[in-house]
């Protein structure tokens, strides 16, 4: 006898037709699960982090680490073969460098760096579990010209379009610039994690070309992002460099554009549960390639 295997549930359907509707999904899975190491988070940290969706670490990096991460920065972005590699993604409409992903496989620096027990405990201890790197990149906003992302939860793209069946990921951001109240710092709101709103229209083949620079797809209606601000209020990661934001992967975030004289990067890392593994896409006629969203679910060991 053959055993076929189930399908895997889909709890959370968006990418949904207009006609048929788009009521919000109360989130199922804990913020912070149990089962995880006993530091370095705070019993404060872990607290802020269930309540809102995310905590602020303050001096992960010191001010040398940060000069060696910008030189590995630096250095990606100069290399002839890794700007003619898919992975480096441009702004829009120019040649300037946005995003360079795989940064853990490029920089020997990022990869100890995110093994570190100050790094891989906390994510373990959130996730109640081991972790595996989902994705990573260094992101650049240049001043003048950076332009920022709209409002999204990253749990609905990666849900949609890589098969994250449930919500047991989370995103670390550590700047290697400050953070200003002006220079297009990531807004979020506190509390909307507990929610999924799902989004409108198909997903297009090859999405994550013109995502990964401008999404469009797999963004809330107005009127959603309304009604959580009106809710949850809005709040702003600000900072020297070296701090770093922990955010829930269904945390609603965005950016505005920097039109300042006021560069801003930083290191961006998703971990996900070793427990949470990635299916088939549950909105999308085809996986995104392994830069975007990996398929080594190997555990990260320090």
């Amino acid at each position: 006898m053959t055993l076929v295997e189930a399908p895997i549930q889909d709890r959370y359907p968006t990418r949904v037709d207009p006609d048929t509707g788009r009521e919000w999904i109360a989130r199922e899975e804990p913020t912070v699960h149990p089962g995880g190491p006993q530091g370095p988070a705070s019993a404060e940290e872990l607290s802020a982090h269930e309540r809102d969706g995310f905590h602020i670490q303050r001096d992960l990096l010191s001010d040398e680490e940060v000069a060696a991460c910008r030189d590995d920065l630096q250095a990606m972005v100069r290399d002839p073969s890794v700007l003619a590699d898919e992975r480096t993604v441009t702004e829009p409409g120019t040649d300037e460098v946005r995003s360079v992903f795989d940064a853990h496989l490029l920089s020997e620096r990022i990869a100890r760096l995110i093994r570190q027990p100050r790094v891989l405990d906390r994510a373990r201890q959130i996730l109640g579990s081991d972790v595996y790197v989902h994705q990573s990149r260094v992101n650049l906003m240049p001043s003048f010209r950076g332009s920022g992302f709209y409002w999204h939860s990253d749990f609905e793209t990666w849900h949609a379009e890589d098969g994250m069946a449930g919500m047991r990921a989370v995103s670390l951001s550590i700047g290697l610039t400050e953070n200003l109240p002006f220079n297009g710092g990531l807004m979020l709101m506190p509390g909307a994690h507990r929610t999924f709103v799902p989004c409108l229209g198909r997903t297009p083949d090859g999405n994550y070309r013109s995502s990964l620079r401008a999404q469009k797809v797999g963004v809330p209606q107005e009127e959603d992002v309304a009604e959580l601000a009106r809710r949850h209020g809005i709040e702003q990661f600000t900072g020297p460099s070296g701090s770093a934001l922990w955010f829930d992967c269904n945390s609603m975030h965005g950016s505005g554009n920097n039109i300042t004289p006021h560069p801003r990067s930083n290191i961006f890392v998703v971990f996900n549960s070793v427990d949470n593994p990635l299916a088939e896409p549950f909105s999308a006629g085809e996986r995104r390639p392994e830069f975007v969203a990996a398929r080594d679910f190997t555990p990260l060991r320090a």
